[in-house]
């Protein structure tokens, strides 16, 4: 699917969107060996070749190359890459790479905020599985005023459907007299955790939005929009958990010597 030049090299992370403007004028961009000045230039980035200051950004995908995909999602929009209802899927917010990637863990129908969405295996299991300990940071506004002894009773964990929730840590932003708005960091992905935990003591979730996965934060991204991931920030997470394994590994005491006599 064509779109404009200055959108493509905007959604790969290279440039803002009037960055990428003033690239394409200065004769910067090419797309298929072609130098484009001309504002308006549409391109296939699944099919062309486009170019930024000599450098190949995202092109015709091969087989093995790996997709990293932040997105905003937004209310009403399922983490599904098919749907028997027809609703509106999150693989339909990322044009041409629909078919080439699968969302990584969820986030309800009605929640908005980030998710990633790649075809690499290895990536998907080190953000979703709990043993990784990849921190995901909601803002979350709730029904009433909950007491500090049931916030703290939630930080601990409490008892979902036979299985105690992890610890948690929760966060008052902001109240009223009819609400209050709290910063909740999980380190699990349980179905609907987060309305779950806070039904359980008497007050429902009424907004729900994901600000962060890890370090990954994009406060540019509106709803709907999304942008692939640097290499840096992808290595960053392996990286990440690489380190935190070799941490956890016990270490060996060395022998002890006899001595001599």
């Amino acid at each position: 699917m064509q779109e404009r030049l200055q959108k493509i090299i905007a959604t790969a992370g290279v440039a803002s969107r009037r960055k990428a403007e003033e690239l394409i004028v200065s004769g910067a961009v090419s797309v298929n060996g072609n130098v484009v000045t001309e504002l308006g230039t549409k391109a296939d980035p699944v099919v062309d070749h486009i170019k930024v200051n000599g450098k190949l950004i995202k092109g015709t995908l091969s087989a093995q190359e790996k997709i990293y995909i932040l997105l905003y999602k937004p209310l009403g929009v399922l983490t599904s890459r098919s749907d028997p209802k027809a609703r509106p899927l999150v693989v339909d917010l990322v044009g041409p790479y629909r078919t080439k990637v699968h969302p990584v863990g969820r986030l309800d129908f009605n929640t908005e905020g980030l998710l990633l969405l790649t075809n690499d295996g290895d990536f998907t299991n080190l953000i979703t599985h709990a043993s990784k300990q990849v921190a995901k940071v909601y803002q979350v506004k709730v029904k009433g005023q909950p007491s500090d002894y049931q916030i703290r009773m939630l930080e601990r964990g409490v008892t979902l459907n036979g299985r105690k929730t992890a610890p948690a840590k929760i966060r008052l932003l902001e109240h009223s007299e009819t609400n209050a708005w709290y910063e909740v960091t999980l380190h699990e992905g349980r179905n609907q955790q987060i309305r779950k935990m806070f039904d359980h003591i008497g007050h429902s979730v009424l907004k729900l939005r994901r600000i962060a996965i890890g370090f990954l934060k994009d406060e540019r991204l509106q709803a709907g929009e999304f942008r692939f991931l640097r290499e840096t920030e992808v290595k960053r997470f392996f990286n990440y958990q690489a380190a935190k394994s070799a941490a956890a590994k016990p270490k060996t005491k060395p022998a002890p010597t006899r001595s001599k006599h």
